[in-house]
């Protein structure tokens, strides 16, 4: 255990009178319940994890949220993606009706990106809007899924494609409880960490170059990645809350991402979120330069980088057979909805100046696919 906890970061995300803020430091799920009771006097807690989180955090949340005075109910269920159903969302919600919760009452989230999601859409949900709280344990979490209220459920057509905007009222990033993170889990993460430079902080993109393997050991390099992903998220948040426009800048190597995901049927032992990101931001360079939007420098420059830390960059790292070129458009298609023959990307003008590319010609992405395939 870490003897002196240093004060928690502490950022707001500005929405009004719905704003909320995002703690990070080490140490916090011990004071998880003092922060819930201050924020939230008097309300009744359903924490939902899953079974891996909930074997290394569990008991120390419950017993923050005891020693808050906040009576609570866990709702424990499988990890993995394929958690993100219909199916567990019903689970989640009878049990959450069961358990006799008032709307006033806060549903928890803790874990990674699935559990917030799905939680988050429970809470959304149920008495049409309860408190919903963010306790994110992967890296991927605490720097994105858990900040700026998306929530949602997988189906067959793709990811998130059901779902609802439902805001939490505070976030809890404990910085410690990442070390029980396998390296690969992390490293994953690490790539939504690299976007928020990728879109508008080349600064910060740089330090990530001569730190990154600060930010894998811990300590204060490790809070000032997660502090700064989560400044650049909240920001974009506060200015376009429901995805009109600039928020789909933190979209940035999620439309091939999502692709691919999709295309290895979330099979997560040959590629997890993180690592479809990461393939698709350097795809997404390697695309803008084609097009002549930015330099070839910059594309290898950023696929350098995503290498070194041991994050795939090419569709051939990803290992087993993948669909051919025309299927993986219908993915994209899918995800990002073809208007007139075009498609709408995030590319970029070079390291930390993406924009928004909403007339790029389907033709282009099918050549490309073709040209990056690895067939």
């Amino acid at each position: 255990m870490h003897k002196h906890p240093t004060p928690a970061e502490r950022i707001e995300v500005g929405l009004g009178t719905r704003s909320y803020p995002i703690l990070i430091g080490d140490g916090l799920l011990a004071r998880a319940g003092e922060e819930i009771a201050r924020l939230m006097p008097g309300v009744n807690a359903a924490v939902v994890t899953d079974t891996n989180v909930a074997a290394q955090h569990l008991p120390a949340l419950e017993e923050a949220l005891d020693q808050a005075e906040i009576a609570h109910t866990a709702i424990t269920l499988p990890p993995g993606e394929g958690t993100k159903s219909f199916a567990a969302l019903q689970d989640v919600v009878d049990r959450l009706l069961e358990a006799r919760l008032e709307r006033s009452d806060v549903v928890i989230a803790l874990g990674g990106g699935v559990i917030g999601d799905l939680a988050g859409f429970a809470a959304g949900v149920v008495r049409r809007g309860m408190k919903f709280v963010q306790i994110p344990t992967s890296l991927l979490a605490q720097v994105d899924s858990s900040v700026g209220g998306k929530t949602g459920i997988n189906t067959r057509q793709g990811k998130n494609l059901v779902g609802i905007f439902h805001q939490p009222g505070l976030v809890i990033a404990d910085t410690g409880v990442l070390d029980t993170l396998s390296v690969r889990e992390f490293r994953a993460g690490y790539a939504e960490v690299v976007k928020y430079g990728l879109i508008d902080r080349p600064d910060f993109f740089a330090w990530l170059e001569s730190n990154w393997r600060d930010v894998f050991a811990g300590g204060t390099a490790r809070r000032h990645a997660i502090a700064e992903s989560c400044r650049s998220k909240a920001e974009i948040v506060a200015r376009d809350e429901r995805e009109t426009d600039e928020r789909a800048l933190l979209n940035l190597g999620h439309t091939f991402g999502h692709a691919l995901e999709a295309a290895t049927g979330y099979d997560s032992t040959r590629l997890v979120h993180g690592e479809g990101v990461a393939i698709g931001m350097a795809l997404a360079h390697r695309f803008s330069a084609r097009l002549n939007r930015c330099s070839p420098d910059d594309a290898a420059r950023v696929e350098r980088h995503l290498e070194a830390v041991g994050l795939p960059v090419r569709m051939s790292d990803i290992p087993g057979q993948l669909p051919g070129a025309e299927a993986l458009l219908n993915y994209i298609a899918q995800d990002k909805k073809v208007s007139r023959g075009a498609l709408t990307f995030i590319l970029t003008h070079g390291i930390g100046r993406s924009f928004i590319a909403r007339d790029v010609p389907v033709s282009e992405v099918l050549s490309f696919l073709k040209e990056n395939h690895p067939e």
